[in-house]
């Protein structure tokens, strides 16, 4: 083992039940996971079945990465299932939406 690992600067860890929760609109939560000294971002998004976005989701100031995890993922013109890995470049938008409910892990490189 070599825990010399864990006190690397920046090194860090959380499970995704310990983060924090923040529902964002009604049965779709947010889970902040990392956040790095330039504003890039890690999180996890819930989405509960039959929900969506009430508007397009615009990605700015940089593209967004989004990996389905659970369920199936709908971005408004057709559904992703588990597994998928999509990218969105900067200034691109799509209406986020789940018939089945599911759970998305994304990052944002430029905040």
């Amino acid at each position: 083992m070599h825990p010399e690992i864990l006190a690397q600067q920046g090194y860090t860890s959380v499970s995704v039940e310990e983060a924090p929760v923040n529902e964002v609109f009604p049965g779709i939560r947010h889970r902040p996971l990392w956040t790095g000294p330039n504003g890039a971002h890690a999180d996890v998004l819930e989405m509960d079945p039959g929900t969506s976005w009430p508007r397009r989701d615009v990605h700015e100031p940089g593209p967004e990465e989004v990996f389905v995890v659970s369920g199936t993922f709908n971005d408004g013109a057709r559904d992703y299932p588990a597994g998928t890995f999509l990218h969105a470049p900067a200034g691109s938008w799509h209406v986020p939406a789940t018939t089945t409910g599911c759970t998305l892990f994304i990052f944002y490189p430029e905040g």
